[in-house]
């Protein structure tokens, strides 16, 4: 008996295209259900034009460390927006394809289920981005705010935090059973989160211990990295480490808890 006999035959691959196809068909349930590219970046534009718009916002203040009120809101609408496709729109697709089956049916075919997961990092990962320079670029153009000054800065705060709350939605549809399930968590998230990283008040006017506790959330330690890149500091080791921190151990809590079924 030969050698070939006898070895087990191997499962076919899927090749690498069908990954890009993939990637193809999350960005078009994407455009086709827009809810969450229209919060996450026609909300946070329409609320930077407002914010603009308002003269009292371009008052500089003492209490916001030298800054305009306008110059505070931008890294906080940044971080808006990362949050809401992080947290509100990733986690509903995934546990609606848990729930019809199909995570289940791709784990039997040659191509990996977790290119699912892959797929919707680069769709949601890109809508981040456009977010992200469309805000800068429409205070740069539009309101004449000083571009950022620290480049290198601001890619890092923006890769930790888009990796940290990427990692958190994950961990959102590992443990949600329903879709329902998944918005109440989302919810019980992402309110708090909002607070924490100033939206609702900047965290220069919070009391101490809140913005103490803002600093370790990870939406207050992006908008501090950010802040901080945009005015030519190199973001402090902090806020980066805490982003880090959240990433490692929520991408580590998603893969342990993760269910294709």
């Amino acid at each position: 008996m030969s050698l070939h006999t006898l070895t087990a035959p191997r499962a076919p691959r899927a090749p690498r295209a069908a990954f890009g196809t993939i990637v193809l068909n999350e960005a078009r349930l994407a455009w086709r259900q827009p809810a969450g590219i229209v919060v996450a970046i026609g909300v946070s534009l329409l609320l930077l034009v407002i914010f603009g718009s308002i003269p009292v916002f371009q008052q500089t203040s003492a209490r916001l460390g030298g800054l305009t009120a306008f110059e505070v809101y931008i890294p906080i609408l940044i971080s808006f927006s990362i949050g809401v496709l992080a947290l509100a729109y990733l986690p509903g697709p995934l546990v609606s394809y848990r729930e019809q089956g199909i995570l289940r049916r791709l784990s039997t075919t040659p191509v990996p289920a977790f290119w699912v997961l892959a797929a919707q990092f680069v769709v949601q990962a890109c809508l981040m981005l456009i977010a992200v320079f469309l805000l800068i670029g429409v205070s740069v153009a539009g309101y004449g705010t000083i571009a950022p000054r620290n480049p290198g800065g601001l890619v890092l705060a923006l890769v930790l935090a888009i990796a940290a709350l990427f990692a958190i939605g994950l961990s959102i549809a590992a443990a949600a059973r329903t879709s329902g399930a998944a918005r109440a968590i989302m919810a019980l998230a992402f309110y708090p989160l909002m607070f924490f990283s100033g939206l609702y008040i900047p965290m220069q006017l919070l009391p101490p211990v809140f913005a103490t506790i803002s600093h370790f959330t990870p939406l207050g330690a992006a908008v501090q990295a950010i802040q901080d890149s945009m005015l030519g500091r190199f973001p402090p080791a902090l806020p980066l480490l805490v982003m880090a921190a959240y990433a490692i151990v929520f991408g580590y809590l998603a893969k342990r808890f993760f269910r294709w079924e």
